[in-house]
């Protein structure tokens, strides 16, 4: 019998879990000139579509970084899943760590990590970003087999609709040298152009909370672009986050200008060691999706009081599971918790809204990234209203792939000639600005 993913596998007393097969489709999707610190987003942005294949027919959706780095890493992986049931969750970091092997260590400005800012790269953090993919396949297969929502194996929903903060960007009109797709959001260079961004962004999705991506202009432009989401949003919670461009000194300058609007100040300065120094001397809450981004960082972290939100992010912990875990280590220490967000599709959001429906300790509205991308993998969007996703009670993660789209993204990759296989936004500025090197930190 044909089955197409994205439908449940007819439900009986013994549905065969048994990995047959896990497919790897590598994928090139639009991304819009948006600007960090680091430079400008690529025309095209690389990402993993995941697909696990059971012997009773269920076909598990899951999504991560497509990077050429991830690929090496995913393919042993996939390879060593056949054969094994996809409720055996709990073994799947020891064999990602058999099988996988250690990237060769990044030194210098490769070991930035550019897709997601989020610090130092390690043979560690890579392979939990690709075996996060896995996971949420394997938890999708066994859903869509045995008629339950994802969020149902993770011990059921806490809240029916899941809030998300609108994540607004510098950005160009249109990529340098017009390579890529054009939108109609046009540029937004100063405080007006972010205001206008805000606003369609509430007029559109109905959200109430904002976040701007700083670190691109020096801070007193970036307080300006704050002050006046603040005059056209009175009240609503406000996020600015540079990507730990700024020494202390000006961290501590920014946060008592800001102090009366933002709801917190997000990796102001690089490391944990100056973020503990920020927090010392501020009272404003510091987040961090930088700092804090495997569980062998907490210690240091909390003990230190560098951080008082943590920004989770299911691709850089490994899976929903310790998703949830992560949760509840900040619930005992009395450490606020969101979610972070990169470049994704509709599969790693539905990830995202089930895992965050199970977590009592919500504190703040989640980041998306997904209103920014025009492609998906998806027959149909996930739409937010009122800011909010709904929670699926659909099997599984209740999404469908659009195969005809796989196919189109994956045959963009293929013709590619390997130059957007791996994002670098430095390479893609360089474009605009042959002299561009990636800033050091603190670059103000």
């Amino acid at each position: 019998m044909t089955r197409h993913a994205g439908t449940a596998a007819p439900l009986g007393a013994a549905a065969d879990l048994t990995i047959t097969e896990v497919r790897l489709t590598p994928i090139l999707v639009a991304d819009p000139p948006l600007l960090n610190t680091q430079g400008v987003h690529q025309p095209y942005t690389p990402r993993l579509i995941i697909e696990v294949v059971t012997a009773g027919g269920a076909i598990g959706l899951g999504e991560t970084y497509g990077d050429t780095k991830y690929l090496e890493i995913a393919r042993p992986l996939a390879a060593a899943l056949v054969g094994r049931p996809v409720t055996d969750l709990n073994s799947l970091p020891a064999l990602a760590a058999r099988v996988c092997g250690d990237s060769p260590a990044a030194t210098g400005a490769d070991a930035v990590d550019v897709g997601g800012l989020r610090g130092v790269q390690t043979a560690d953090k890579l392979r939990l970003s690709v075996l996060s993919g896995f996971e949420v396949g394997c938890l999708d297969a066994w859903g869509r087999a045995v008629g339950l929502p994802v969020h149902a194996l993770l011990g059921g929903k806490v809240r029916d609709r899941v809030e998300y903060s609108a994540y607004l960007f510098y950005r160009w009109a249109e990529h340098p040298g017009g390579r890529g797709e054009r939108d109609d959001w046009g540029a937004a260079l100063d405080p007006a152009g972010v205001v206008a961004q805000a606003r369609r962004f509430a007029d559109t999705y109905g959200f109430t909370s904002f976040k701007l991506k700083g670190g691109v202009f020096e801070p007193a432009e970036e307080v300006a672009a704050i002050r006046a989401l603040a005059a056209e949003f009175p009240g609503q919670p406000l996020r600015l986050d540079p990507n730990g461009a700024w020494s202390v000194g000006t961290s501590l300058k920014v946060a008592q200008e800001l102090a009366d609007v933002l709801e917190y100040l997000e990796d102001p300065a690089s490391g944990t060691a100056r973020m503990a120094e920020v927090a010392a001397g501020t009272g404003l809450p510091l987040a961090t999706n930088m700092c804090v981004t495997t569980f062998d960082e907490i210690a240091e972290a909390f003990s230190r009081g560098a951080v008082q939100v943590v920004l989770s992010d299911h691709h850089y912990w490994g899976g929903l599971r310790n998703t949830r875990e992560l949760a509840a280590v900040c619930r005992t220490f009395g450490v606020g918790l969101s979610m972070h967000s990169n470049t994704h599709l509709g599969i790693s959001l539905a990830a995202m809204t089930h895992v965050a429906a199970t977590v009592p300790n919500l504190d703040y509205a989640c980041d998306s990234h997904y209103p920014w991308q025009t492609e998906d993998v998806l027959t149909e969007r996930l739409t937010f209203r009122e800011g909010r996703l709904d929670v699926s009670d659909a099997p599984g993660l209740g999404v469908v792939l659009d195969r005809d789209r796989l196919a189109v993204l994956h045959r963009r990759w293929l013709d590619d000639d390997g130059g957007q296989h791996s994002r670098d936004d430095a390479a893609a500025m360089r474009v605009a600005d042959p002299d561009w090197l990636t800033p050091a930190v603190p670059r103000w």
